[in-house]
């Protein structure tokens, strides 16, 4: 494939899709050539509208709900399905119709992941469509969107990165690369995302990485997406006098990211309206789930807003239009996932092992705890003694250190967008590391928490070309099927 013109990352997200790209003719050593694909999407009834983002969303209407014309695609297409950001909203009124956290479902080995059983609870009348089917679904929605807007370089011709959990087993992997090559795309390379989000920090300092890191730091990276919370360790070394990224160690697949936070207030707020004499029929629950998502977004985003109002679904007759009116507070979202996902523990703290049924969705297996400084307490005490024999680190840990120090810290995912839980994050950390008589982490800065996996798949492509900085260790398999 000496004939390539472009590397394409695409970031198959828990809560969106991603797609970025390098010009490889015009890029060249630290000077790139790099974006973001606008993706055309249907964001209402008719209208198509290009956008960074292709939420990770499919709705199955009912037969009346949409005209054909309602559902045609730029490419002339009327599929019976809809997909992305209309398919959010639909799905935030119709639960019961809407197909989420096809990812999730994709790595979860305790179902037949080719078999039709999304979404969940929904009744016999709907249409069900397997996690495989659905992946295929946004990856053909991405493939075809980049051939029509380069009908000469097709997506199928250039070199695709297609980015996973580092957690994701060896099955899924497959899974994932079998739903691509299904819709066109049968070379790939699979990718971290943690690696690619690293990757994308390397590409936006333009060459001035070098700078921000030296031998023997040990770099963490915290990936919370939608779905999962992926923990990864980069040592930084060096090699015929320039410096080199090893990955030295990976955490366990921990289901544990956006919308498990995004369901505990739904359970918060439940419980708000159960003491106002209200009770909530479980697709109703559905509902609020996702109105507390874009609460929860917009609360943690701008610090002058004190509360959302959230619509639930209703049937009921007696409610005006049909829907039943709450609201989120501040206060609310900042004890529920600070107290509930981000609280302060020391660093001998270990997850519990004890069932969290209100965290719970019917067949998903999340945490058990859903506290996600307890899993990164738990992850840095198993790596104590990761560095012990790399070249340059020995002796830089001391024998009395009970959890393996990181001197600097990437962020990555959609939750951290919300800045105090980044914030919460840094604390609990440098609170560990100043128990130890070590100095607090870095930040290390420039991060794209939506868009940086896309751009770093990219990047990477574009490296395994010889020309730029390549990590050592994990994952980047080659497929071909």
């Amino acid at each position: 494939m000496s004939d390539v013109r472009f590397a394409v990352g695409i970031d198959l997200g828990t809560t969106h899709c991603v797609l970025a790209a390098v010009d490889l003719t015009a890029s060249d050593g630290d000077e790139v050539v790099d974006w973001i694909e606008t993706i055309p999407q249907l964001t209402a009834p008719g209208a198509v509208e290009e956008l960074p983002l292709l939420p990770s969303f499919l709705y199955l209407p009912h037969p009346d709900e949409l005209r054909p014309e309602d559902r045609t695609l730029p490419w002339g297409e009327q599929p019976p399905f809809v997909i992305g950001e209309l398919a959010r909203n639909l799905g935030g009124r119709t639960p019961i119709r809407l197909v989420a956290s096809a990812k999730s479902w994709l790595c979860h080995p305790g179902v037949d992941r080719r078999a039709a059983i999304l979404p969940v609870e929904a009744p016999e009348e709907v249409e069900r469509v397997s996690p495989l089917l659905a992946s295929m679904r946004y990856l053909e929605h991405l493939r075809i969107a980049w051939d029509q807007r380069r009908p000469d370089a097709p997506l199928a011709e250039q070199d695709v990165v297609l980015t996973v959990p580092a957690s994701f087993d060896p099955a899924a992997r497959e899974l994932t690369a079998e739903a691509a090559a299904a819709v066109g795309l049968a070379h790939l390379v699979l990718l971290e995302e943690p690696q690619a989000a690293l990757y994308h920090w390397i590409l936006a300092a333009r060459g001035e990485w070098r700078k921000q890191v030296r031998v023997g730091d040990i770099i963490l990276v915290i990936d919370l997406g939608g779905g999962t919370a992926d923990f990864s360790l980069i040592a930084v070394t060096e090699r015929d006098g320039s410096l080199e990224l090893v990955r030295v160690a990976v955490g366990d697949h921990i289901l544990l990211g956006g919308d498990n936070m995004d369901l505990a207030l739904a359970h918060a707020v439940r419980a708000k309206l159960a003491g106002q004499g209200t009770q909530l029929d479980p697709w109703q629950l559905q509902g609020l789930t996702h109105g507390c998502r874009h609460a929860k977004e917009l609360l943690l985003s701008d610090a002058s807003v004190e509360s959302v109002p959230v619509v639930v679904p209703s049937r009921g007759s007696k409610l005006i239009g049909g829907t039943l009116r709450t609201e989120l507070t501040r206060d609310e979202v900042g004890r529920t996932l600070m107290e509930g996902f981000f609280p302060v523990v020391e660093a001998a703290a270990r997850p519990a092992s004890r069932a969290r049924a209100a965290l719970t969705k019917l067949g998903l297996p999340y945490a058990q705890d859903a506290a996600m400084t307890r899993h990164l307490a738990a992850f840095l005490g198993r790596q104590v003694d990761a560095t012990r024999d790399l070249a340059g680190f020995e002796g830089r840990l001391s024998d009395r250190a009970s959890f393996l120090h990181p001197t600097a810290v990437l962020f990555n995912g959609g939750v951290f967008k919300g800045r105090p839980l980044l914030d919460r994050t840094l604390e609990v950390l440098n609170g560990w590391l100043a128990t130890e008589g070590a100095p607090p982490v870095r930040l290390l800065e420039g991060a794209d928490l939506d868009l940086a996996v896309a751009r770093g798949a990219a990047y990477y492509g574009y490296v395994r070309r010889g020309r730029g900085v390549r990590i050592r260790g994990g994952t980047a398999k080659s497929y071909y099927v």
